[in-house]
């Protein structure tokens, strides 16, 4: 059963989008997921509206004092095994708002993340490549097929070969030039 569930996960995660904070330069791109150029649902991917339902939590933004409750109770109403992703600089470190007086931080300042997508903003391309990394981390590992032997060819048997007359030897005779040397003349 345990395959069955992983398997379900790994083809069709259910993402749920929080927003913590950000300048929407991420939540832009992460809906352009969503459009027909890069069709994220061609892979199973769906954006989910409730935690309740969702695999993964895309978080962007850096996290404020006063979205780090929300962040963390989101969180916690998702089902196990959960799987989060900061995406955007912001999410990663705090970007450009770190050491504000009403930033936290990173996203891993409060809950635990399992991937990171740098960027300001990330590209399209790049969360979704992030996306699949976290997908076939999940997959269990695929057992090994034992390495072909390589065939060698087989030589064919000697068969009995029927003797071939050996030609005889030729010993050279002198021959003479055709051509014979011209004798001086001494009349010129």
């Amino acid at each position: 059963m345990s395959n069955t569930v992983t398997w379900a996960r790994v083809k069709s995660p259910w993402v749920l989008h929080f927003n913590s904070g950000a300048c929407n330069g991420c939540d832009i791109e992460i809906v352009a997921l969503l459009t027909p150029k890069y069709d994220v649902e061609r892979f199973g991917v769906k954006l989910e509206p409730s935690p309740r339902h969702a695999d993964v939590l895309l978080v962007t933004g850096c996290v404020t004092q006063q979205c780090a409750e929300r962040l963390k109770r989101v969180y916690d109403q998702m089902p196990q095994p959960k799987f989060v992703v900061a995406i955007g600089a912001c999410a990663c470190s705090g970007g450009v708002f770190a050491g504000n007086y009403n930033v936290v931080g990173g996203v891993d300042k409060v809950i635990p993340v399992t991937a990171y997508i740098p960027g300001c903003p990330p590209r399209p391309e790049a969360i979704l490549d992030g996306a699949v990394k976290l997908l076939n981390a999940l997959s269990p590992p695929k057992p090994k097929k034992p390495p072909k032997q390589a065939k060698t060819p087989e030589l064919p048997k000697e068969e009995a070969k029927p003797e071939v007359a050996k030609p005889e030897a030729v010993t050279q005779q002198e021959t003479k030039p055709i051509v014979e040397e011209a004798k001086p003349n001494a009349k010129q």
